[in-house]
């Protein structure tokens, strides 16, 4: 048995993403004096998911009664609105409209105003005139007010998680890529991309597009792959014809909430995300190609899988990421007064989503222990959202796993309640 000075720290965290950073908030929180320390491959935290969204506090309306999603988004948007508040981050509690455009749409409408009154969110249901009150553009048959939705800057909030893990003594390592993960009796050591080693009690992987790949390191076999989507936006060149959030009824085979439109907090409006097959990990351009990740994610028979299930889906999102005219078309639905013209090509995101070998694409958060480890699977939007409890989760699940090699937290020795 390693002594207490041999680790390194207690709990490594890999990811320097909300959910990462969040989880290192947690544990320093929860177990003051715990030696945490994150990885982060890039040079600054909150370069990808994290970095790259719309911005949107989601209220929890879209999620199964009972899943992780559900009860984390629920509570995770009141929280994260605290605390940007209690740390001066901008946001703002709009409220947001979702549309029905066609009758077809009305039935699920009608089950998104009896799943947000299960959730116990305030839902008001409106029709074509009272939609105008709201969004004097916007056209529809009918659409929900959902009041609990807003936006925020969610890099200022991983950067405040990241001071305040540092403030309490935790470390923080940028541009320290993991090229390896040797699992001991133990606990775990780390081998970064600069050749250093870092032994802990505890790994956490919130690694997000690679999060299945820090799995395979670790020896932990994930089950799903990522697939990783391409998120495509454009800003809106008049943003004075959005007041707020305005989304179509999502179809609830894929889990894209199609092309909407979004305030955020410094007055912009962005108009998307259109949802393509990135060629990378990290491929937010259409001529990013890296060869070794694209055959893997071709390898994995899940891929083949989704392809073929949802291939008019998929074909229509292409359309639309080849052809500004017919995005400009799916956003007509919604804002008939938008032209081409309009419409300025805007950043793009990538989504990390966990397929499984029979191409289901997992819809929840995937939280999976392991000896040493806790891997965070799959974690895409709401995840931003909900990444107060998702990392308290993470955290208690690490420290339960830092007990079992016999390590008593410093707050429970020194006579403190964890």
């Amino acid at each position: 048995m390693m002594t207490h000075a041999a680790y390194d720290c207690d709990v490594l965290v890999i990811g320097g993403g909300i959910v990462g950073l969040s989880t290192a908030y947690a544990l320093t929180r929860t177990a003051p004096g715990t030696r945490v320390t994150v990885l982060e491959k890039e040079w600054g935290p909150a370069r990808h998911q994290t970095g790259r969204n719309s911005g949107v506090i989601h209220s929890g309306i879209y999620y199964a009664p009972g899943s992780l999603k559900a009860r984390y988004a629920v509570r995770g948007a009141a929280e994260l609105v605290d605390f940007c508040v209690e740390h001066g981050i901008d946001h703002a509690v709009t409220g947001k409209l979702i549309v029905a455009t066609g009758r077809a749409e009305l039935p699920r409408l009608h089950a998104l105003v009896q799943r947000g009154r299960a959730h116990g969110l305030p839902v008001r249901e409106l029709g074509p005139a009272q939609i105008t009150e709201y969004e004097p553009r916007v056209r529809g048959l009918a659409a929900i007010r959902v009041g609990t939705t807003g936006v925020c800057d969610f890099t200022a909030v991983a950067v405040r998680f990241a001071s305040e893990v540092t403030a309490s003594g935790g470390q923080i390592r940028y541009g320290a890529e993991v090229v390896a993960v040797d699992r001991r009796p133990w606990g775990v050591a780390v081998r970064t991309a600069d050749g250093r080693v870092v032994r802990a009690r505890v790994l956490v992987n919130c690694a997000g597009l690679h999060s299945d790949r820090v799995a395979l390191l670790a020896g932990d076999e994930p089950g799903a792959r990522i697939v990783p989507f391409r998120g495509e936006y454009y800003e809106l060149a008049r943003p004075e014809l959005v007041r707020g959030l305005v989304y179509p009824v999502p179809d609830p085979a894929f889990p894209f909430l199609g092309v909407h439109l979004t305030r955020g907090v410094d007055g912009s409006v962005h108009v998307g995300p259109n949802a393509v097959p990135a060629l990378a990990r990290e491929g937010y351009d259409r001529t990013v190609v890296r060869p070794g990740e694209l055959a893997a994610t071709l390898a994995w028979p899940g891929s083949w899988r989704i392809a073929r299930r949802h291939w008019r889906y998929g074909a229509g999102e292409m359309h639309r990421s080849l052809s500004k005219s017919a995005f400009t078309r799916a956003v007509r639905r919604l804002l008939p007064e938008v032209t081409e013209a309009d419409l300025r090509p805007a950043p793009a995101g990538v989504r990390a989503q966990a397929v499984l070998r029979d191409g289901t694409l997992v819809d929840d958060f995937l939280i999976r222990d392991a000896p040493h480890t806790v891997h965070v699977l799959n974690a895409p939007s709401p995840a931003a959202t909900a990444s107060l409890p998702i990392g308290r989760e993470v955290a208690r699940r690490a420290l339960l796993r830092a007990r079992a090699t016999g390590w008593t937290p410093p707050a429970v020795e020194s006579g403190h309640c964890v």
